[in-house]
């Protein structure tokens, strides 16, 4: 299984993955100093909530040996660290990452470490346990004994620290032979399904096609999928969920279709002092990313692009939210803070 991030001990060093060069290359960045690692998230090298928070806290410690090595004062240190986790303002994992770990940062190096290790073991074990939770959600609410699933974005081992969260359910589902086949959304603008949920498919020897995005709602409407399951990148206290721009538009076909959306994330994903998606925000990435395409313009030189990274599908959308300590139904059960049941 493919790992998105991993910390080399020897060299004191943050090894990622470069998610920008699949599926072509197969490329690893070291990143030792800040700038690098919040170039390396904003270029999207590193992406996907439960990744992001590892990452966050990893980077607290590639903070600590920077200013090690540089000898930093205390207060350059705490804004180096302040960078990391403001480098992508939707996701809330990645602060969560930081925040989990910087109270340590007094104890040393190793004590920041040591937890920020023990978050990336915990989140694989996280997505495991939220998977087969997810699987039986599934195969008991749809009653078959085989399901074709919608997904959107890329959500697998190279969106966590392993094995992946909406991804991880259908891995699941496969591995019980509960699975037909998969319909992976493109997900313009830059084609995180296209090239790295396809990807992750084919390694794993999951049958998918890949579809246009703009085909999703048909696919839906169609009759020809059982289950939609996105990821999330914060799910506010109400049950609105952000989540990779296009998801919501599975979440309206879906409602229409009567069949169910499910929403599965870590528990860190889920953010209890949001009440509301309104009071989520929406990052607006560079408007490049959607007049060009592989580096060539597309559109005409005058035209202005529109780019917000994420969407919200409001709670009476979605029929299942799934983290590693359960599954509430926010469409059926608008209680108010439903999310602490299933927020550990």
């Amino acid at each position: 299984m493919v790992r998105a991030l991993h910390w080399i001990n020897d060299s004191s060093l943050l090894r990622l993955i470069d998610q920008t060069r699949l599926p072509e290359a197969e490329v690893y960045l070291d990143i030792t100093t800040v700038d690098a690692l919040v170039q390396a998230i904003k270029d999207l090298a590193v992406r996907g909530a439960p990744a992001l928070g590892a990452v966050g806290a990893l980077g607290v410690v590639v903070a600590m040996e920077q200013g090690r090595r540089e000898g930093w004062t205390a207060q350059r240190l705490a804004d180096e660290v302040d960078r990391v986790r403001r480098a992508r303002p939707t996701a809330v994992n990645l602060a969560w990452g930081v925040d989990q770990v910087w109270p340590l940062a007094d104890q040393g190096i190793p004590a920041v470490l040591a937890r920020a290790e023990e978050i990336v073991v915990e989140d694989e074990a996280a997505n495991r346990r939220l998977s087969a939770l997810g699987a039986d959600w599934i195969l008991a609410r749809t009653g078959k004994q085989k399901v074709r699933v919608i997904t959107h974005c890329n959500t697998g081992a190279l969106a966590t620290t392993a094995w992946g969260t909406a991804y991880g359910i259908i891995h699941e589902l496969h591995d019980r032979g509960a699975l037909e086949l998969v319909y992976a959304d493109e997900t313009r603008p830059l084609l995180q399904g296209a090239r790295l949920t396809s990807w992750e498919l084919v390694q794993d020897g999951i049958p998918h096609v890949v579809e246009a995005d703009g085909a999703a709602s048909s696919t839906i409407l169609r009759g020809l999928v059982d289950v939609a399951i996105i990821g999330a990148d914060r799910i506010a206290a109400n049950g609105d969920s952000a989540n990779k721009v296009g998801s919501v538009a599975l979440a309206l076909a879906a409602a229409r279709a009567g069949i169910p959306f499910v929403v599965a994330a870590p528990s860190s994903t889920l953010d209890l002092s949001t009440a509301s998606g309104e009071d989520i925000e929406i990052e607006l990435r560079d408007e490049g990313e959607v007049l060009n395409l592989g580096g060539v313009r597309t559109t005409p030189v005058e035209a202005v692009g529109f780019n917000p990274a994420f969407d919200v599908t409001p709670h009476d959308l979605i029929s299942a939210i799934v983290t590693e300590f359960g599954v509430v139904e926010p469409d059926r059960d608008p209680e108010p803070r439903l999310l602490a049941r299933i927020s550990g």
